[in-house]
């Protein structure tokens, strides 16, 4: 890889995981649905100057059952979920749980395509599922039962949806899909937005999280992500699933005073360990 797709990665990973200290910002003061709605419209409009453009545009109908399905899936349901979850827990706890979306997308690809898994992968995630439940335990002071619950049911979103793009959607075209199923998802929240408006005015830090998440870690961010995948491939972009949970602790410590326990330590190295099996399982492959 060329040092300009490395800066790109690390930047990358660096803005997703200042999105989980974001939303321990706003999540409180706007609500969880209200906070997902207007992210999603905000990063929806910034692409489709984009999508509206003829060559994109025409590919549309071709590609809805998969944009409304991404929109559910990868945009609507595992926003909210995270949202909610850090309503009970520390944004580091957010960031290292949503990086058991590795892990989940081999168990479910296992299953749904059929894909092999090594004794190397096994072994990843065995220390990958143990992490989870040090964790998850009650002595984690950092997170509640359910808001970890919730942290989970978002990343199995995610492996789902890498998974059915695997299956039925490795021929379309990553950007329209993903523009769309932003704009969509929020379509498809906004009447439950409705029953969630705020009882007063946002505080302007609220204001300020709510633009960065929506413009900068949603908007942006996802067009840097697609771009690199044209340059470097799916396989090494993915790579970034290593620094997020990173960047996710060290912003939670710096601006949010949150502490890194012994039990979020131990947690992160071995989900961090099986991500590492996981991905060296499947370089050695390849």
């Amino acid at each position: 890889m060329h040092i300009k797709d490395w800066i790109t990665l690390i930047l990358l990973a660096a803005v997703w995981g200042s999105a989980f200290m974001f939303i321990k910002i706003a999540a409180p003061d706007l609500g969880p649905v209200m906070l997902v709605t207007v992210r999603l419209y905000l990063a929806g409009l910034l692409f489709l100057p984009f999508l509206l453009q003829k060559k994109y545009l025409k590919l549309f109908k071709s590609h809805f059952n998969s944009i409304f399905i991404l929109a559910i899936m990868n945009n609507a349901l595992p926003f909210t979920m995270f949202a909610y979850a850090s309503l009970g827990a520390n944004s580091n706890m957010l960031a290292i749980l949503n990086g058991t979306t590795a892990l989940m997308t081999t168990v479910l690809a296992y299953f749904w395509l059929k894909n092999k898994v090594s004794y190397l992968q096994a072994a990843g995630l065995l220390l990958g599922f143990l992490g989870i439940l040090v964790l998850v335990n009650p002595a984690n002071a950092s997170t509640t039962f359910v808001s970890s619950i919730a942290c989970l049911v978002g990343a199995f979103c995610y492996s789902f949806c890498g998974c059915y793009i695997q299956r039925y959607a490795s021929n379309l075209n990553a950007f329209v899909m993903i523009g769309w199923s932003m704009f969509f998802g929020a379509l498809l929240i906004t009447p439950f937005a409705f029953f969630n408006v705020p009882n007063s005015f946002p505080k302007t830090e609220t204001i300020l999280s709510l633009l960065w998440l929506g413009i900068i870690s949603t908007g942006v961010a996802y067009l840097g992500y697609v771009r690199l995948i044209e340059r470097i491939g799916a396989v090494r972009t993915s790579t970034v699933t290593y620094l997020i949970p990173a960047f996710g602790i060290l912003w939670g410590s710096i601006f949010l005073d949150e502490q890194i326990t012994l039990i979020i330590s131990i947690g992160f190295i071995l989900i961090l360990l099986g991500i590492c099996l996981l991905y060296t399982s499947d370089a050695a492959d390849e």
